[in-house]
């Protein structure tokens, strides 16, 4: 079927697939996709077949650069694009290189103060320095208690933090609080609730008392030397209180891959309402904090325009682990990320994806132990960008365990792409996600309200079936996007 306002003859690859797909969701609201991969639209050359090998649409980037180049360029770019798959995993084992090349110095493990640690990954695993607990311990409030009852009671108590108290004799008690150091020659601690004193001062247990009860013997968690957590362990709040518990104050952790952002665009505005053709950046103030939930440290973020000689310095000049940049990665007058990698010898891993929205984007080596990764200008498709190649290739660099896949049934049809896979915003509904609408290549408003993202096949995914998601940082833990 020919969506509303389209020619049968029309190039519907000047289009793009949000519209298309907008057009077609007016005609049919109760439209699903297709079980097999549709074909394209025939030529207008009066070709009654249609040509199996023709491009979908170009995804235009900031600065819709395709418009003045000719039909072949485009059939290329899409030709050599990577599937999407195969991108993540390339991105992955790029930063495996540099971890293990002979320049990885930089990434060597480091000593992390505890209060610095959250998020990090151990580089060395951790042993218990002592028993845990280090001294057998009231694990209640109540009373010590040696021997059958009834006690007499002490009239000092045992508090904790205090030194090793008096030995108890058969038929003695003592009152101790939770934690406190247990008297030598205690049968068991009675519980505050399970005991009452009598006119003449005398203890009285209200049950039945077990030898033990309620004291945490020495080594009870640990003994001094046990293996706690393995190299690798991502260290979260409980990770810190094990540790300090175990007498740590600092821990050896893998440092956080540095990045660098390099905004481009003369276009942007930094403030105020959009007007006379400027329009407000997105990017800049969403992407360092989204690169800080992957756990980087965004050392900088600058904004260059369309400036070829500024990109190039700062190319040539950053220090950092990885180089984000966003726009300038399609072939129009004013976009010059591929110029320039050229031009410094960089090695392209990644030349655009086979995925909707943020096909133009790109993996590039500048060094052995330097990558840039080139994001599309427009919003969504930067996020793609974000969880197609700068995700894996930070959780590598950050030695971060991958995340469990997992899937969910869909509660609405996704339309798909006809060859390229798609990412749709869902939010997460008991058993099932709920795609989620505004999610064109420019648009947030869906990414915003999102809880994860699904992975949407060639073809698309019917109502009910089930869809590979992948989570957003902030909804995984909470604990990334408190970093600083």
């Amino acid at each position: 079927m020919t969506p509303r306002g389209i020619r049968a003859d029309e190039d519907a690859e000047d289009l793009d697939v949000e519209e298309v797909l907008a057009l077609v969701n007016e005609d049919n609201g109760q439209h699903t996709p297709a079980d097999h991969v549709p074909a394209p639209a025939p030529h207008a050359t009066g070709s009654d077949q249609p040509d199996r090998h023709q491009p979908d649409e170009h995804e235009p980037d900031r600065h819709s650069a395709d418009r003045h180049s000719p039909d072949q360029h485009k059939s290329d770019r899409h030709h050599k694009a990577t599937p999407w798959p195969e991108a993540r995993e390339i991105a992955a084992r790029a930063a495996r290189a540099a971890q293990t090349g002979p320049r990885a110095a930089g990434r060597a493990p480091v000593s992390v103060p505890l209060d610095a640690a959250l998020g990090l990954a151990l580089a060395a695993p951790l042993t218990a320095s002592t028993d845990l607990p280090s001294f057998d311990t009231s694990a209640m409030d109540g009373w010590a208690i040696a021997g059958p009852g009834p006690w007499a009671v002490r009239k000092e108590g045992v508090l904790a933090g205090h030194a090793e108290p008096e030995p108890l004799t058969d038929g003695e008690a003592v009152r101790i609080a939770t934690g406190a150091r247990i008297p030598p020659d205690t049968t068991a601690v009675l519980r505050s609730e399970h005991g009452r004193t009598d006119t003449k001062g005398q203890l009285h247990a209200t049950r039945e008392v077990q030898p033990g009860q309620d004291i945490r013997p020495r080594g009870q968690e640990c003994r001094s030397g046990d293996h706690l957590l393995a190299v690798g362990t991502l260290v979260t709040p409980a990770v810190l209180g094990l540790a300090a518990a175990a007498g740590y104050d600092t821990l050896t952790a893998v440092p956080r891959p540095r990045v660098q952002v390099l905004v481009l665009g003369d276009e942007l505005l930094t403030s105020g309402l959009p007007h006379d053709g400027l329009i407000r950046d997105a990017l800049g103030p969403m992407l360092p904090p989204w690169l800080r939930a992957l756990g980087a440290e965004v050392t900088a973020v600058r904004r260059l325009g369309d400036d070829a000689k500024a990109l190039h310095k700062a190319l040539t000049t950053s220090a950092a682990d990885l180089i984000v940049t966003t726009g300038g990665t399609a072939a129009g007058p004013v976009d010059h990320v591929h110029p320039t990698l050229r031009r410094i010898g960089a090695e392209l891993l990644v030349d655009s994806v086979k995925v909707r929205p943020g096909h133009p984007m790109l993996l590039a080596r500048i060094k052995e132990n330097q990558h840039l990764v080139g994001l599309p200008g427009n919003p969504l498709a930067a996020v793609s960008g974000l969880l197609t190649l700068a995700e894996p290739l930070l959780r590598t660099l950050a030695a971060r365990p991958a995340p469990e896949p997992y899937t969910l049934p869909l509660r609405d049809a996704a339309h798909g792409h006809p060859y390229d896979t798609r990412l749709i915003p869902v939010v997460l509904r008991g058993d099932h996600a709920v795609p989620l609408h505004y999610h064109g290549p420019a648009m947030l408003r869906g990414m915003a309200a999102a809880d994860a993202v699904a992975v949407v096949p060639p073809g698309g995914i019917r109502a009910g079936q089930e869809a590979e998601l992948l989570d957003l940082p902030w909804a995984m833990a909470g604990i990334e996007v408190c970093f600083t």
